[in-house]
């Protein structure tokens, strides 16, 4: 609970109407979860406008109203507080509500297309095997210290953000690691919150249908190492070719990592096959559990952070030599009988795809055959479908093409579209198996002992989303009961 004028500190309200020593007991976005003595901020959202909702939150015990525009009838009883940008206020007046949690936390925040959820959740298990309390935001899992929580979004509301971080302070953590989406940036989800660090990971082709342009895309990106303070760290992947860029206006101490060029923190990749990775860092030699030349930038970027926070050189090695990274990510698993290796990873963007095919064909004997079962999700950046169809073709002996969360769209027009990209050599390389699991079953069928079959586009993804329902569907549940089925 909190008086309303302490929580206004961070604001300047364009105007107010009502009592400003009212109690605030909670802070609500959606006006579903409005108690009595809430605080409910209006938010012009992409999907609907919280200002549509206010006599709702009222009638459900809201005290004070957060808005950009002020209703033409005012209960009595109510503070109304005018601001700009409600998305914006919604996470400077969380900030104060919690007390300010990110000044009492090092929290750093990993952007990019590719590569968050592994270096967060690396960065994570990192800094707790190095003794340290540690709280952890992303798209699989929220963590605080050792209690788990199930994440919904990338990046979570600013609300819930600044109440997650207030809990991590208040269970002794020291640092907080943290994905931040591009539409979290945009939507201002992560306002109050102050940085320690931000890293960068690579950008490729994704979210178009929000963004609309590549350039926007790069530019919401760019805005998150804008404005970190002078006294923070940005850490970007100096291979990428729009890496510099986002160190183009920052006051964070400037750092980059590089697998190929000169950098503050250098790698090199030594060994790389299907039992690991073998590297050069900072010219020490160590083994890496985790596979793929991806994997290499993710764990060159974990060690830069952590030297920046600090730690020592052989510490840092040690540790992470011993990891495996987020669930869903590369994870392998082997039929029993004919050695099938099945590999299921989240890539649904077709750089994502096209870096695990290559790591496969690039560990992959003579004579392994690599089975591919691939699909896009509905309600989402459409161009990108013909592009993952054809990297799934070029890439495989065989591309299974199937539905993925089809969402309120029809999955065989979804199919349609990804076909759209293929030449005549390409389509006799792919079957088209809407029902996914059936799809995956097929691939088990068609490999023979020794092949390789790739699942990809859900990772940890536990539920499939069809017409608005999730009905419970694990890749990985899928593709071990086929494998143990198979071989009886």
């Amino acid at each position: 609970m909190a008086i309303l004028r302490d929580i206004l500190v961070n604001i300047t309200p364009v105007r107010t109407v009502g009592n400003l020593s009212v109690v605030v007991s909670s802070l609500c976005i959606d006006s579903r979860k409005v108690v009595n003595d809430s605080m409910f901020i209006a938010v012009k959202g992409t999907l609907s406008d919280g200002h549509l909702f206010i006599s709702k939150a009222i009638e459900l015990g809201a005290v004070v109203v957060v808005c950009e525009d002020m209703p033409e009838a005012m209960e009595e009883g109510i503070t109304y507080v005018q601001v700009k940008n409600s998305a914006l206020a919604a996470g400077l007046i969380a900030d104060a509500f919690y007390d300010f949690p990110s000044g009492q936390i090092k929290v750093i925040g990993i952007t990019g297309t590719n590569g968050k959820t592994t270096t967060a959740t690396l960065l994570y298990k990192l800094f707790e095997g190095l003794g340290y309390k540690c709280g952890l935001l992303s798209t699989v899992q929220n963590h605080i210290h050792d209690q788990v929580e199930v994440a919904t979004h990338t990046t979570p509301d600013s609300i819930s953000i600044h109440e997650m971080l207030r809990r991590m302070v208040d269970a002794g953590c020291v640092y907080a690691f943290m994905e931040v989406s591009s539409h979290a940036i945009h939507q201002h989800r992560i306002a109050g919150i102050r940085f320690v660090g931000g890293i960068f990971t690579n950008i490729t082709h994704d979210h178009l249908d929000y963004h609309k342009t590549f350039d926007e895309y790069i530019r919401v990106k760019k805005s998150f190492f804008d404005s970190l303070p002078d006294d923070a760290f940005a850490l970007t992947n100096a291979d990428d070719k729009r890496g510099l860029v986002m160190l183009q206006n920052t006051n964070a101490e400037k750092n980059t990592y590089s697998l190929r060029m000169p950098a503050s923190i250098k790698g090199k990749v030594m060994e790389n096959n299907l039992t690991g990775l073998v590297m050069l860092i900072d010219g020490e030699e160590a083994h890496f559990r985790m596979i793929g030349t991806f994997n290499a930038y993710n764990l060159l970027a974990v060690y830069g952070a952590a030297k920046l926070l600090g730690e020592d050189k052989m510490a840092i090695l040690e540790v992470l030599s011993g990891l495996h990274g987020a669930a869903g990510r590369f994870e392998t698993y082997m039929s029993p009988r004919d050695k099938i290796l099945g590999i299921v990873d989240y890539a649904h963007t077709p750089d994502a795809l096209i870096n695990v095919l290559a790591t496969i064909n690039q560990l992959r004997t003579q004579g392994q055959q690599l089975f591919t079962v691939i699909g896009c999700g509905g309600d989402r950046d459409k161009t990108k479908r013909p592009i993952m169809a054809e990297a799934a073709c070029e890439h495989s002996d065989k591309a299974i093409l199937t539905a993925d969360n089809p969402r309120s769209e029809d999955p065989e027009q979804i199919l349609n579209e990804m076909e759209s990209g293929l030449s005549g050599v390409q389509k006799r390389k792919s079957l088209r198996i809407t029902d996914r699991r059936e799809a995956i079953k097929v691939a088990c069928t068609l490999a023979q002992p020794g092949d390789i079959i790739l699942v990809a586009g859900k990772g940890h993804e536990t539920y499939q989303e069809i017409k608005g329902v999730k009905h419970h569907f694990d890749d990985r549940e899928v593709l071990t009961e086929t494998f143990e089925t198979l071989n009886k």
